[in-house]
């Protein structure tokens, strides 16, 4: 049986969305998940919420619990999981407001745990991570989008960084020499968790600034996310109905 997982970034975990919404609560045995799973229904599908930063946005970047996330998501029998985030632009062509399906993460974050293999005691685990988001998930998230018409990138590379600071200018300019297309604080070790959870895990990220690498402009502020942010967050709520409609068809 299909069973969808959403996690939800800033904003973008709506328990509106869901048909018939109840909430589940799991204990898992890295502590507890960032929010109670909302239970429910879209486009007749079976899907679960979970508010990666809680239900207040109480939780940093560096405080959220992934592991426990992702493990309350597999406790509950989730088969796959669309991610939702905003991020920043570090490309002239990825527009405020446009989406991007990411397809590659680079890990800037320093103070996370990002394994459930922190022991080999029981033998060694090495999880693949080559190609960390499933090809079919994003291919759906892709199709999806062009059928709504929306402004969207069908791949991009999304460094993740600690935060909660934003970056320096040299920092931006960094991450645009390494081949990074946008930046978040949310992604890794998320990515990681879920693949290695067995879990076909997806993300679809929504521009909302171009960081501080385009000095004709001003550096990135939380407001200016919260305005574009606000302006275009239908449009990811929109694709998750559509996209998860169509999953296994």
């Amino acid at each position: 049986m299909t069973l969808v997982g959403i996690i939800g970034g800033s904003g973008l975990d709506d328990p509106d969305i869901l048909k018939n919404p109840k909430e589940i609560e799991i204990q898992t045995p890295y502590g507890s998940p960032s929010s109670d799973l909302l239970s429910g229904k879209i486009n007749g599908v079976d899907t679960l919420i979970l508010a990666r930063h809680g239900r207040k946005h109480q939780f940093s970047p560096t405080q959220v619990n992934n592991l426990a996330n992702i493990d309350a998501l597999k406790r509950a029998g989730v088969t796959h999981i669309l991610a939702t985030t905003a991020c920043g632009s570090l490309k002239q062509e990825i527009d405020r407001g446009h989406l991007v399906i990411l397809d590659q993460f680079i890990d800037f974050t320093r103070f996370r745990k990002n394994t459930f293999n922190g022991s080999f005691e029981g033998g060694a685990v090495h999880t693949d991570m080559a190609h960390p988001f499933d090809k079919t998930l994003r291919k759906n998230l892709y199709e999806s989008a062009k059928t709504l018409d929306l402004d969207v990138h069908e791949r991009g590379c999304v460094i993740t960084i600690e935060g909660p600071r934003f970056s320096t200018v040299a920092e931006s300019k960094m991450f645009r020499f390494w081949g990074a297309d946008v930046i978040n604080m949310s992604t890794a070790p998320e990515a990681m968790l879920a693949n290695e959870a067995s879990i076909p895990y997806a993300v679809v990220a929504m521009s909302t600034d171009y960081d501080c690498w385009k000095e004709d402009e001003e550096p990135v502020t939380w407001d200016e996310i919260l305005t574009v942010f606000n302006q275009n967050a239908d449009n990811v709520k929109q694709l998750l109905v559509n996209a998860i409609g169509n999953i296994d068809k």
